[in-house]
């Protein structure tokens, strides 16, 4: 079997998991990890026995992919190096600060007919891969995501940093272009935005209805999709799916919905590397991506920031 070449940069929360995971893998290589932070890099490399690099161009000639998980603002820069010589990119969600960056990410990754993959996670959660073979014309969406204040990452607000991941499957679900948007939030804690609700309508009728806050006791993502004799409720962190359908006369049937449980992000990586050796189109794209961005900018601008 061969084995795919990777690296890592950005090894803060989400990168460390990345590193870990490629150390798992049967046709991963990790290669090396990559941190402007000395006391981290070297710690996460002999974590999961690799090199710790400084400058992630000194990884050039040394590997096939890379997976980015800096902060949103060195997402462009850095995947466009690696895309400009050669080398397959994973990068963390938000695609990029901007859509006219992302638009260039994609068009340089066709160019060079590279895999340009976005990590928008919770498309690879084992219940809402069943989610899609359930749904199929949705009248009603109703979305919270919400969690304890994490005291990082509230430079950018809770619409990119935690709505996103909603906004994301909404669009999968859907498949329809957003006819308007109502938006309001509030700065409780931070200086940006830490609860936001949002109310989408779509050109096919549908409307979704989304929470996001990260001003809560307890964490909660759930979706519940209400469509034509049925209802569906997905827990994102239990991976389970409650269904209620219409049964004979006035009588509601719970449906049993099994589903295989497996690790969303170990799921989404095995998926890069699948990617870079097979030649293939990754299941979120960069075009997924910006899709992702310019709902989550249009509902920024609702809000007046």
């Amino acid at each position: 079997m061969k084995r795919i070449r990777v690296a890592v940069i950005g090894v803060g929360y989400m990168g460390q998991r990345h590193a870990r995971i490629f150390s798992e893998i049967e046709n991963a290589s990790l290669v090396g990890v990559c941190d402007s932070s000395d006391e981290q890099r070297d710690k996460i490399a002999l974590n999961f026995d690799t090199t710790p690099y400084s400058d992630y161009r000194q990884l050039i000639g040394k590997v096939d992919g890379v997976s980015i998980a800096t902060p949103t603002k060195f997402h462009y820069l850095i995947a466009k190096y690696f895309l400009e010589n050669g080398i397959h990119v994973l990068v963390e969600k938000v695609i990029t600060s901007s859509e006219k960056e992302a638009l260039e990410l994609i068009e340089l990754s066709i160019k060079n007919k590279l895999v340009l993959q976005v990590g928008h996670v919770e498309r690879y959660n084992s219940a809402v891969i069943k989610l899609g073979e359930i749904v199929s014309s949705p009248l009603f969406i109703e979305c919270h995501r919400v969690g304890p204040y994490p005291g990082r990452g509230t430079e950018t607000n809770v619409v990119k940093e935690v709505m996103i991941h909603d906004l994301d499957i909404i669009l999968q679900l859907v498949n329809s272009p957003v006819k308007s948007i109502d938006a309001v939030g509030a700065e409780v804690l931070s200086k940006t935005a830490d609860i936001v609700n949002a109310r989408i309508h779509f050109a096919s009728g549908c409307v979704a209805n989304v929470t996001a806050s990260r001003v809560s006791e307890k964490a909660l993502r759930k979706i519940r999709i209400f469509q034509k004799n049925s209802y569906i409720s997905l827990d994102y962190f239990n991976q389970t799916i409650d269904m209620l359908e219409k049964g004979e006369g006035n009588t509601i049937k719970k449906t049993p919905v099994p589903i295989d449980k497996k690790e969303p992000l170990k799921e989404e990586l095995k998926d890069f590397l699948d990617c870079v050796q097979y030649n293939r189109q990754p299941k979120v794209s960069g075009e997924d991506g910006l899709k992702a961005l310019q709902l989550a900018n249009l509902i920024c601008e609702k809000l007046g920031k």
